[in-house]
């Protein structure tokens, strides 16, 4: 089920992918639903909020208004700047779907993402109040954004499919690191990333090979972050 290049009506070379089979109605649409609810934007959110709720000791010397503050900069940075990027980029014309369907429209989202991953691992990095579990994801992050890029080059990977490597690998690193049992959370972690890469194989034109390259990308990214963030 690879993807090939052919020519249209308009002698224009485009890129022909192969349709996934068809499912059941309901299942499509519990496939989209998820997609959306768990899509690469809100992750980071997600764990930070995770983090903050079942990890108080690490914020002992914030107030709780402080802890709303820092997840609502997560919100900002992962959340707000790409989705209004993505957006400017549309009506600008430099892409052609916000679903980024083709790897020419997920170059410049790349980029500009990156820019955003990058400043906000630099500055949780020089914050040494804030949990250094965040630096090691933000840093993950910005490096499963060069990855992606560069993969992006041979084939469409799967975003969803990092976001979850990313959000697996970030939880058993929580699990591994402590004396409390973890085994509930690195249990859901898994079946999440099961569920959320199931609805991309159904829900999207995606290969095997770009959602498990996803997956190994997200996964690969935590734990080079892990060593040298």
């Amino acid at each position: 089920m690879e993807s090939r290049l052919a020519v249209d009506q308009k002698d224009n070379l485009v890129e022909m992918r192969p349709s996934a089979p068809t499912q059941p109605t309901l299942i499509r649409i519990a496939a989209r639903i998820i997609s959306y609810i768990f899509h690469p934007i809100f992750i980071p959110v997600y764990l930070c909020w995770f983090v903050v709720r079942t990890q108080s000791y690490l914020f002992a010397a914030l107030s709780q208004w402080e802890k709303t503050i820092f997840v609502l900069r997560f919100g900002v940075m992962y959340v707000m700047f790409p989705l209004v990027s993505v957006l400017l980029m549309k009506a600008l014309g430099f892409i052609s779907s916000f679903q980024l369907k083709t790897q020419k429209d997920r170059i410049i989202p790349y980029v500009v993402c990156m820019i955003y991953y990058w400043w906000m691992w630099y500055v949780l990095h020089n914050q040494p109040q804030f949990p250094n579990a965040f630096v090691t994801l933000s840093f993950a992050i910005f490096l499963a954004s060069i990855m992606g890029l560069m993969a992006n080059i041979n084939m469409k990977v799967s975003m969803h499919a990092m976001a979850a490597g990313i959000m697996t690998a970030f939880v058993m690193l929580l699990g591994f690191s402590q004396d409390i049992n973890f085994g509930i959370y690195i249990s859901i972690s898994i079946c999440l990333a099961g569920l959320i890469c199931t609805a991309r194989f159904i829900d999207s034109d995606h290969t095997p090979k770009e959602i498990y390259g996803g997956l190994f990308i997200g996964i690969l990214s935590l734990l080079l972050a892990i060593e040298f963030a």
